[in-house]
């Protein structure tokens, strides 16, 4: 069942974030910061150091991998809903090295900030809800009326 949602309108909030600050956590307390409920995320940038997951769909767990150089934050989206009562951030990265390879993967707590411009765009309506999937085990949107 898709999930549906009417957005009436949207309401932008640009920031740069700090040096040296955590790109995950970041975005996640700037949208606690603005109650951002159900929005948007992009950014552009570059990090110091990196740490991404990529989901494992036969161990159903997250793979890290960290990365201790510089990088250039070549895209960043992402969605913000709830989860369990709490803003929850969901974002997948894609990091540039100075060759030109590209790397990516889920955003998770690790990734240190050189430099980084975030558009959280906040959707008006109801938020969606996460909630722990048995198939995937993961915490996907929960489908139900508009």
């Amino acid at each position: 069942m898709p999930v549906q949602v009417k957005a009436i309108g949207r309401e932008a909030v640009l920031a740069r974030l700090d040096y040296g600050s955590d790109l995950f956590d970041s975005i996640l307390r700037l949208a606690r910061e603005h109650d951002v409920r159900l929005g948007t995320v992009t950014a552009i940038g570059a990090v110091k150091k990196a740490r991404i997951a990529f989901y494992a769909q036969d161990t159903k767990k997250y793979e890290e991998v960290s990365f201790d150089t510089p990088l250039e934050i070549t895209g960043l989206i992402g969605n913000l809903s709830m989860r369990e009562g709490h803003i929850a951030l969901h974002a997948h990265v894609d990091l540039g090295d100075h060759t030109g390879k590209v790397i990516g993967g889920h955003l998770v707590p690790g990734t240190e900030v050189f430099a980084c411009e975030v558009v959280m765009t906040r959707l008006e309506g109801p938020a969606l809800t996460r909630a722990f999937d048995e198939t995937t085990s993961l915490w996907l949107w929960k489908a139900g009326p508009a």
